[in-house]
């Protein structure tokens, strides 16, 4: 789900477009192929859904949205994104922090 890469980490995401709000809500799939499941409250039409979700991640890990990329998966529910800065250990502590709330 999140492994370290050379400018920062990526993060392996299952997006759940049109919920009622925007939030982690669990762990799509074990092992090697897990993935953050959030809930998106755009829908999947025209990038919402895509901009919907680099808003959230860049307040979660509270850095800026330029800092946020999406690097694969643009028009599927399986996606990758690319935090910049952000260390493998930060990600974890942010992740098992918003997952509590």
């Amino acid at each position: 789900m999140i492994r370290q890469a050379k400018d920062g980490v990526t993060i392996a995401v299952r997006a759940q477009p049109g919920a009622k709000k925007t939030a982690i809500v669990g762990v799509y799939g074990e092992g090697a192929a897990a993935q953050l499941k959030i809930a998106v409250q755009a829908p999947p039409i025209e990038g919402r859904a895509n901009e919907a979700l680099v808003h959230f991640l860049a307040a979660t890990f509270d850095i800026p949205r330029a800092r946020v990329e999406l690097v694969a998966g643009e028009l599927s529910r399986s996606k990758v994104f690319l935090l910049r800065g952000v260390t493998e250990e930060q990600a974890t502590t942010v992740l098992e922090s918003a997952s509590q709330k």
